[in-house]
């Protein structure tokens, strides 16, 4: 992706903080990132397109970092669980706001089919992760939900709450990995 691509996708996002998905004009983005409407249209056709790679670059960022932690885990067991659970930290909604998801829930809820796919997979990865059955799965909506009521401003857990469950979280995935092997020896 170019530069300019690049640059025209962070000001989208720029425009959806500020001023709403439903606020999201191909004007406001050219403005806002310097270029003409032309320039952005020879880059994203619509606004669609400019959607859909928002979100391509999202997902495409938030996979690279997993696989990067995922591989720094010296544990195959609840690996991708850590890995998942580091990169919410990592991500500061007030700053990191899935802009082209909101857009895309606004807008065209038809968008989400990549984002839909990838969490297939991110849920496979939570299911074959080495953890007892089902710990996988509520240790990856546990922190979905923790991301969406940050993103949301949705009574996040605050201060001492949110790290006693950071914590929780991290130690069920370690402690669930020797739960599981524990389970499958004694069977």
């Amino acid at each position: 992706m170019t530069d300019t691509a690049m640059s025209i996708l962070h000001a989208a996002s720029r425009v959806i903080r500020r001023a709403g998905s439903l606020n999201l004009t191909l004007e406001a983005v050219a403005r806002e990132a310097g270029v003409s409407k032309g320039g952005l249209l020879y880059h994203f056709a619509n606004k669609e397109t400019l959607i859909a790679a928002l979100i391509q670059l999202e997902l495409d960022s938030g996979e690279r970092v997993l696989d990067d932690l995922q591989a720094r885990d010296l544990h195959t067991q609840g690996s991708w669980a850590r890995a998942n659970l580091a990169l919410t930290l990592k991500i500061n909604p007030a700053r990191d706001v899935s802009a082209g998801l909101l857009a895309a829930v606004a807008l065209n809820p038809g968008l989400l089919e990549p984002v839909r796919a990838r969490y297939q997979a991110w849920q496979y990865a939570a299911e074959t992760d080495g953890l007892e059955p089902g710990l996988g799965t509520l240790l990856r909506l546990a922190m979905d939900g923790l991301w969406l009521c940050e993103l949301l401003d949705l009574a996040p857990p605050r201060g001492a709450d949110r790290e006693a469950l950071v914590e929780l979280v991290g130690r069920l995935s370690a402690a669930g990995a020797g739960a599981a092997s524990m389970g499958a020896g004694e069977a």
